[in-house]
């Protein structure tokens, strides 16, 4: 009996001890290497570096985790000697082993004129939640007595049309989330121990429980506040994932967002002239980024899996013609967190949901909505045909924003096609 005891309190510690050897980020698992080891042979040395360079980690960013020999790769991990992740690399292309996936690359299926996407499943993701959620995700405002303007409900609307539309084209599409139900099983109020120790994390050790209303300066400090994070932008997002990777497992994801400039007090939003677009495809990590396990074994995948081959270019044919459809110039970071690729609408960046999804994603950024001619569009509502905006005869937004992306889709895997 005393044996059994020792080896269930071993197996229980074992989790915390592998936390602590490989710190990783909040609400993550501690990686399972053995997830690498069906890439091995999949790549050659020369293109693990131009990914890691061009696309993932520029600047050498990868040099403090990553040592590059002639013939493999080393994966640094905290812990014991020995524990690092050995990746072998292909000799050259032609021996290369074909890369593991799920998805199946545009093109690789029989064309059928007129179908495009025939054969093909494509996820749309509908960013954020909206519905009772909306407020508390800070992607809503309301001026007056107008419609307020919500993140979630305008991009679920857009996928509605854009579903309709990747249908004809010959898609099977899915969608991610039913409405503004969460994916996630977990709550504000199932996360506050979590929110707890993050908040500890960085230096605030008897935060307050609840914050004073949406203008509280000190909000981000409370339990409560930390813990909707977790719940809307960390734990919703991770059960996407593991929808997507594991049950769904579909060719390409479309994440469909808007974006927004700052708008002041909740209470009294301010309304701005900036109206701009971009995209984003993973990349652009930072060495404080991959100091954290979980991140570099998902960048990792990322790179293996070669979706960066579908999602640059994807990502320009739908940036072009979204630029075509809404008249919008592309927006501009000026800060290191994303970096511009060949075409000024597409950004590489680091984010959860296009660092995550394991297959291609097209992640979209038009629109920002607290813009005054958005603001004024959203007020019209959805309809049918044309109505004149501005002096110009425009569809409502979210045919505008689905015609677009899915212009763009059809035209890229119809070339691909050929």
């Amino acid at each position: 009996m005393r044996h059994f005891l020792v080896l269930l309190l071993a197996a229980l510690a074992w989790p915390a001890l592998l936390r602590a050897s490989q710190p990783v980020s909040v609400l993550a698992e501690v990686p399972r290497w053995s997830d690498l080891a069906p890439f091995q042979k999949t790549i050659t040395r020369a293109d693990f570096l131009r990914l890691l360079d061009t696309v993932y980690a520029p600047g050498g960013a990868w040099k403090e985790c990553i040592e590059v020999g002639s013939d493999s790769a080393r994966i640094h991990q905290p812990g014991e000697p020995g524990a690092d992740f050995r990746l072998e690399f292909a000799k050259d292309a032609a021996s290369a082993v074909p890369v593991p996936r799920y998805w199946t690359p545009p093109g690789a299926l029989k064309k059928i004129p007129g179908k495009p996407l025939a054969g093909y499943t494509i996820a749309l993701d509908p960013g954020h939640l909206g519905g009772r959620w909306a407020r508390m995700e800070e992607r809503w405002f309301q001026i007056g007595d107008a419609a307020p303007v919500m993140e979630g409900e305008m991009v679920w609307l857009t996928a509605q049309h854009l579903s309709d539309r990747l249908k004809t084209l010959g898609a099977n599409v899915v969608l991610v989330r039913k409405g503004s139900e969460p994916v996630t099983g977990e709550r504000p109020r199932s996360l506050r121990r979590e929110a707890k120790a993050e908040l500890a994390r960085e230096g605030i050790e008897a935060p307050r429980d609840r914050y004073d209303g949406p203008s509280d300066p000190l909000k981000s400090q409370t339990v409560q506040w930390q813990s909707e994070l977790l719940f809307y932008r960390i734990s919703e997002i991770r059960a996407r994932a593991q929808r997507i990777n594991h049950q769904l497992k579909p060719d390409l994801v479309i994440c469909l967002h808007c974006n927004a400039e700052e708008w002041g007090d909740p209470a009294h939003p301010q309304l701005t002239d900036k109206n701009h677009l971009h995209l984003l495809v993973n990349g652009n990590y930072h060495s404080g980024e991959l100091a954290l396990a979980d991140i570099r074994h998902e960048m990792l995948l990322k790179l293996l899996g070669r979706s960066a081959r579908v999602e640059l270019p994807l990502s320009s044919r739908v940036a072009a013609s979204l630029a075509r459809a809404t008249g919008l110039p592309p927006y501009e970071y000026h800060s290191g967190k994303a970096r511009v690729t060949d075409s000024p609408y597409v950004w590489t960046r680091n984010l959860l949901a296009n660092r995550l999804y394991r297959c291609p994603v097209v992640y979209c950024e038009p629109y920002v909505m607290n813009s005054q001619i958005v603001f004024d569009r959203v007020q019209l509502g959805d309809y049918a045909g044309m109505k004149s905006i501005g002096g110009m005869e425009r569809k409502s937004l979210y045919r505008e924003y689905a015609d677009a992306v899915a212009d763009g889709v059809a035209n890229y895997f119809a070339e691909k096609g050929n």
